[in-house]
C-alpha cells in the first residue's frame, strides 16, 4: 500500500529552493521519516545514497578524520558503490544523532557543497541537541514529520471520499450519505492512529490483531529508548510519567499533576524526565494561557499545562482500550473518548498552525480546551466527542472576550451560526481553510 504524505510536497519545494540547505527531518521514532526520504529520493532523483549511522558505525570515521566535503563524499561514494553526483543523487544520513561529527559537517555541506542534496533523519535529535551537541546553527533546513493525519489515512483507504472532503469549500451541512461514511472511517482511524505500519496493517491487511501488536511493539520500542538513551536515575521517572498519561487525560480537569505520576512526586524531581519525553517527540505540552492576547506565548503559565501523546492510536493502545469499544460505541469507551478526541484534535492543530495551541481557564467556572492564534485572531476551541454539545465554557469565554470566531469540534454537521463554527471531528484537518474563509468574507 502506498500512502501519500502531505509533507512530500514540502520535500519537493526544498529540492527546488534557490537557498537550499541540508535538510533535517525531525519526529518521533516510527512516524515514517526514513520511508519518506527513500521514497522521495526514488521518485525525485536518479539515485539515492543511503547511510545509517546506527547500523554502520564505521561511517563515523570519515567525518572524524576530515572536514573536507570532497574527501567525505569520495569515501561515501566508495561505500555506496556508485558515484554521488550533484543534482542527481539524494544523500540520506539516517540516525544522524549517532554521529555528532556528521551533524557538524552539515555546515560545510551548506557552505562548500550546496549543489549536493543532503537530507537527514534523527529520532532523538531533540534530546541530542539539548545535551550541548555541536550544531550548524543557520546552516540547515528543518521539517517535522508527524503521524498520519486523518486526511492522509482517508486518502489511503478511500481516495474518492478523501477527494470529496478536500474539495469542500462552503460551510454548509454535508449530505448524510457522505457524513455517515466519514464517521465510520473516523472510528477506524482511532483504532490504528497515524503510525504508518499500523495503518497498513489495518487498511491493507484488514487485521485488527496485527494492528494491536504493531502498536504494542512501537510502545515497547519507546520503552527501550528510555533505557538506552537516558541516565539511569531518570529511567523509572520517565516510565512513571509515560504510564500516567492515560489517567492524566481521563480526568475532567486535564491539568498535568505530578501526584498522579507517583504518590508524593514533586515537580523538581520529575521535570527533567518530562522534558526528555517532549524533546523525544513522544509528548506534547499545552500551557495554560493567563490572558488571551497577542502573542499567546507571552501569557503562558509555565506551572500549569496539559500533556498529550504524539498519536491517538498509541494513546488508545497504552490505555488498553479494546478496538471493539470504538467500533461498537461501547459504554466503557464513553468516559475516555473525550481524551482521545482532544488528543486527535491537538495532533491536527499542530500541523496547521505555527503557534502551538494553549488552553484557558476561568477559575473553577470554565475551561476552554484550546486557544489558537492565526494572524491577529485568537480563536477558542471546544472539543466534544459526540453529537451532544452542551457546555458553558465557550459561552462564558465569548461573553468575556467577544472573539470573531469560536470553534466547536463534535460529531454534529458542518455549520456556521453567529460566529460559532461547528466542525465535524473528521474535518479537523480543514480548520485553517475554514478560518481563512471566514476572516476574508
Amino acid at each position: 500500500m502506498k500512502i501519500e504524505r502531505d509533507i512530500h510536497r514540502k520535500l519537493i519545494e526544498w529540492k527546488h529552493a534557490q537557498t537550499r540547505k541540508p535538510l533535517i527531518l525531525q519526529g518521533a521514532r516510527q512516524v515514517g521519516k526514513t520511508w519518506l526520504l527513500k521514497t522521495f529520493g526514488e521518485e525525485e532523483f536518479e539515485n539515492v545514497a543511503y547511510f545509517n549511522f546506527d547500523e554502520q558505525p564505521d561511517l563515523k570515521q570519515f567525518f572524524a578524520a576530515s572536514k573536507d566535503v570532497g574527501r567525505i563524499l569520495q569515501n561515501l561514494g566508495l561505500v555506496n558503490g556508485k558515484a554521488i553526483l550533484p543534482g542527481k543523487t539524494l544523500i540520506i544520513f539516517d540516525e544522524i544523532q549517532e554521529c555528532n561529527d556528521a551533524l557538524n559537517s552539515l555546515k560545510y555541506f551548506c557552505e562548500n557543497a550546496s549543489e549536493y542534496a543532503v537530507a537527514c533523519a534523527g529520532s532523538l535529535l531533540g534530546v541530542t541537541l539539548s545535551r550541548g551537541a555541536s550544531f550548524p546553527v543557520g546552516k540547515v533546513d528543518f521539517l517535522t514529520v508527524h503521524p498520519l493525519s486523518f486526511s492522509e489515512f482517508l486518502s489511503a483507504d478511500d481516495p474518492s471520499l478523501a477527494s470529496y472532503l478536500e474539495q469542500i469549500v462552503d460551510i454548509s451541512p454535508i449530505p448524510d450519505i457522505f457524513f455517515n461514511r466519514l464517521i465510520e472511517k473516523f472510528k477506524m482511524f482511532f483504532i490504528s492512529g497515524g503510525m504508518p505500519e499500523a495503518v497498513v496493517a489495518l487498511l491493507e491487511k484488514q487485521d485488527v490483531e496485527l494492528t494491536q501488536q504493531i502498536l504494542k511493539n512501537i510502545l515497547n520500542s519507546y520503552t527501550l529508548d528510555f533505557s538506552k538513551h537516558v541516565e539511569n536515575k531518570d529511567i523509572p521517572k520517565i516510565g512513571f510519567i509515560w504510564s500516567s498519561i492515560p489517567s492524566q487525560l481521563a480526568r475532567e480537569n486535564k491539568k498535568f499533576l505530578y501526584q498522579s505520576v507517583k504518590t508524593g512526586a514533586r515537580a523538581r524531581e520529575y521535570e527533567d524526565a518530562l522534558l526528555w519525553l517532549t524533546q523525544a517527540g513522544l509528548l506534547h505540552k499545552v500551557f495554560r494561557n493567563t490572558k488571551p492576547s497577542l502573542p499567546l506565548s507571552a501569557y503562558d503559565d509555565l506551572t500549569a499545562f496539559k500533556t498529550y501523546m504524539l498519536d491517538v492510536g498509541l494513546l488508545r493502545r497504552l490505555s488498553f482500550l479494546d478496538p471493539v469499544a470504538i467500533k461498537e460505541g461501547n459504554r466503557l469507551f464513553t468516559e475516555f473518548k473525550g481524551a482521545l478526541s482532544e488528543n486527535y484534535v491537538l495532533q491536527s492543530l499542530l500541523r496547521q498552525f505555527e503557534t502551538p495551541p494553549r488552553y484557558w481557564t476561568s477559575g473553577n467556572k470554565a475551561e476552554v480546551d484550546f486557544l489558537i492564534q492565526h494572524e491577529n485572531a485568537i480563536i477558542p476551541i471546544e472539543v466534544k466527542s459526540d453529537s451532544s454539545v452542551t457546555g458553558k465554557s465557550l459561552t462564558l469565554y465569548y461573553k468575556e472576550f467577544q472573539p470573531e470566531i469560536r470553534i466547536r469540534y463534535s460529531l454534529k454537521n458542518l455549520k456556521l451560526d453567529e460566529g460559532l463554527l461547528n466542525i465535524p471531528l473528521f474535518m479537523t484537518d480543514s480548520t485553517l481553510k475554514f478560518i481563512e474563509r471566514i476572516l476574508k468574507s
